[in-house]
């Protein structure tokens, strides 16, 4: 009964989250740091900052796998199931839509005001969210100037698995040396519905779709720039989808809320219809069920060990810089006039003050704000 009761909650809170999840991978954490930590105390902060640091460290769309490690946690791999599908189905069946009216009319809809405001908004729940976590992360003042050796390094767009890779080991390497004084080091060892879906009349192009996004999906680090990145070069490179097409799918997944990888729901509803559309977000997603699977039980095991606990130490420390410095670089690209000033601040002000409200109140707020400040000069 209460495994039923979890899954319930479970769902609830990751459709709500499928919802209202804008700004992308590191305000969806921020959104989740705040409903499992703060308000529902599923996790700590430790906790939540390790399966962060496990994340990072498997490829696929953080955010998505940050939901199933949380499912996971909660209530086992049934749990994993239901907070990953819940998770992810509002931006799919929302994309799906846009997908539809697209191809079926050659337009979007005009969405602007509203992510005018909604992407200011972001950056203070981000804050919100960042600065619990960076006090649990930031344990000593090595720690410390690793984290700021890897936000420098970071806004410099060094490649961030090598960041979290190197702060680990770096880490991993300092207190071994101090703890160990130099003694040997142990040994570590790192440790149906498709078959419907390739029976219609272009099977074959389905399974090539099939393909190209499971591997994309089993192989992609970083954001979704680096998806779209991916999908000229796969798609538009050869000429399955033109490049006009690829930017229309690069907006539907800026200002749909969810995984930004819902765009490629879009991108196979144009190239196949709805069998496309299902076979690729299929596909792209299908690793980080599997992934997380695999890799959640070790978690508790990292941190139950010394050595790997330093690594996850780095690791940890590491990954709040990087949100830090996306969150840095949303700011540069969104406040641009006083009028995104003022959003920032009044969410900011929002967010710090008033620690209790849920995130989706200063999402909408933002939005309307941004709104109706769009008919100002």
């Amino acid at each position: 009964m209460n495994n039923n009761n979890d899954l319930k909650d479970l769902a609830k809170l990751f459709l709500k989250l499928g919802i209202i999840g804008f700004g992308g991978p590191a305000a969806h954490i921020a959104m989740m740091q705040k409903e499992v930590v703060t308000e529902k105390k599923w996790l700590t902060d430790q906790e939540f900052l390790d399966l962060i640091g496990a994340t990072n460290l498997i490829p696929g769309p953080n955010s998505t796998e940050m939901a199933i490690h949380i499912g996971r946690e909660k209530a086992g791999w049934k749990g994993l199931i239901v907070a990953g599908l819940c998770f992810i189905l509002p931006a799919v069946i929302i994309t799906a839509a846009f997908a539809w009216l697209y191809k079926e009319y050659g337009l979007l809809p005009e969405v602007q005001p509203f992510i005018y405001g909604i992407k200011p908004a972001i950056i203070a729940i981000i804050l919100g969210a960042v600065f619990p976590l960076a006090k649990k992360s930031v344990k000593t003042f090595r720690l410390a100037v690793i984290g700021g050796m890897v936000l420098t390094c970071s806004l410099l767009k060094i490649n961030e698995i090598g960041l979290m890779f190197g702060a680990g080991l770096l880490t991993l390497t300092i207190d071994y040396l101090q703890k160990n004084n130099f003694k040997k080091l142990n040994n570590i060892i790192f440790i149906g519905p498709l078959q419907f879906l390739l029976s219609d009349t272009y099977s074959l192009l389905n399974l090539k779709l099939f393909w190209i996004f499971l591997k994309i999906g089993a192989i992609l680090y970083g954001s979704g720039y680096v998806l779209f990145a991916f999908l000229d070069t796969e798609l538009v490179s050869r000429g399955i989808i033109t490049r006009q097409e690829l930017i229309d799918a690069i907006a539907v997944g800026q200002f749909t809320p969810g995984p930004v990888f819902s765009s490629v729901t879009f991108v196979g509803y144009q190239i196949n219809g709805l069998s496309g559309a299902l076979v690729s977000t299929l596909a792209i997603f299908l690793p980080s069920f599997i992934l997380v699977a695999v890799s959640g039980p070790f978690v508790n095991k990292m941190r139950n060990s010394a050595t790997f606990s330093s690594f996850l130490n780095g690791v940890n420390v590491a990954s709040i810089a990087i949100i830090m410095s996306v969150c840095i670089t949303m700011g540069i690209d969104s406040i641009t006039d006083w009028k995104t000033t003022l959003i920032t601040c009044i969410s900011t002000a929002v967010v710090f003050g008033l620690k209790k409200l849920n995130s989706a109140f200063v999402v909408i707020g933002g939005a309307l704000l941004g709104f109706l400040l769009s008919f100002l000069s």
